[in-house]
Parts: C-alpha cells; sequence; structure tokens
C-alpha cells in the first residue's frame, strides 16, 4: 500500500492512515515536511509573533528537526492518529512561508483531521493560511475525512477568520484556553 501507514487497533491492523503527499493551490506548493526542512524553517518561524496566542517561543533549528523527524513517523507512537504536515512554498519563489498540519483520527465511525496552520508574519494577510488548509482539506475528504477541528485562542482574530473561511464554525467548547471550531 504505497503511500499509507496500516495503524494497530484493538484487533490487529486496521484502516491504514494517510501519507501526506505533495498538493498545489494558486500560489502555493505543500510539500510533505522532512526533517531536513528544519534549516530552512527555522528562520521563517524564529518570530515571537507568531506564538503570541499558542504560548511558548520560538524553536531552534535543531529542535525544529527533533520535532520533523517525529512528525514525519506519519502516526503517533501508538497508532491511534495519523500526522500529516506539510511545509507550504511560494509557487513562485520557492520560499517557505509556513506549515499546514492535519492530525487524523478515527472515532464514532468517522474519520476526523484537526488542522492547524502558521504563515510567516511578514506573509499573513494575504489568504494564503485559508488556500493552504483548503487545500489539505479537499485532499483529506477524498480519503473520507468528513469532519473537521480547529483550535483557536479566542482572541485571536486571524485564525478565526481562517476558519470561518474554511466553512468551520465555532463551538461552546474550551480545551486549554482555545475554542473547538468544527465543520
Amino acid at each position: 500500500m504505497e503511500g499509507l501507514l496500516l495503524r494497530a487497533g484493538a484487533g490487529g491492523l486496521t484502516a491504514p492512515w494517510p501519507r501526506a503527499q505533495a498538493l498545489t493551490t494558486r500560489r502555493l506548493v505543500l510539500e510533505p515536511l522532512r526533517p531536513e526542512h528544519a534549516r530552512e524553517l527555522a528562520p521563517v518561524l524564529d518570530d515571537d509573533a507568531l506564538h503570541a496566542f499558542v504560548g511558548g517561543e520560538p524553536a531552534s533549528e535543531a529542535e525544529l528537526r527533533a520535532r520533523f523527524t517525529r512528525q514525519a513517523e506519519g502516526q503517533s507512537p501508538d497508532g491511534a492518529q495519523g500526522w500529516l504536515n506539510w511545509v507550504a512554498r511560494d509557487s513562485e519563489t520557492h520560499a517557505p512561508v509556513g506549515t499546514v498540519q492535519a492530525t487524523i483520527s478515527d472515532a464514532d465511525d468517522r474519520r476526523s483531521a484537526e488542522l492547524a496552520w502558521v504563515i510567516a508574519t511578514t506573509r499573513q494577510c494575504e489568504g494564503l493560511a485559508t488556500e493552504a488548509a483548503g487545500a489539505v482539506m479537499d485532499w483529506l475528504r477524498d480519503d473520507g475525512v468528513t469532519r473537521f477541528v480547529a483550535h483557536i485562542h479566542p482572541d485571536h482574530g486571524a485564525s478565526a477568520a481562517v476558519a470561518r473561511h474554511l466553512g468551520l464554525a465555532v463551538t461552546d467548547e474550551r480545551q486549554e484556553d482555545e475554542v473547538r471550531w468544527v465543520g
């Protein structure tokens, strides 16, 4: 099964998780994330403003490489979630502008994806997050994902706007300090 990871379930191997594939949009190329991307993404993500709503601080190149190595496995260590990650590149310059992530899970006979996006502050307000996450959503729908979720800080108006453009609706549910959006 090329492009798929079999996952472990209670009765042995069950339905496979998809593997991230290259995707293109009008202005972006989404390339499956690899550990080697840490070198070129470290300067793009080295911006305290990107952590204003999610906390923490920018990761070093070594920390990003370690994170990307785990993410590139394509699934959680227990096989309960599929991990798909992309670097978003400007299609004209090929420069990285951010990342998109989807965490896939199965529950209640339905496949869901939790989405997350990060776009460099120098490229925000161009609709790139909506374009990148929308491409991932369309691709995942073709793989049977029927529910999409995002967790967004209540004061993060830009990410809330992205979620609305993606067709997600705000709920009353909270996870830690973030509001759950579902569609």
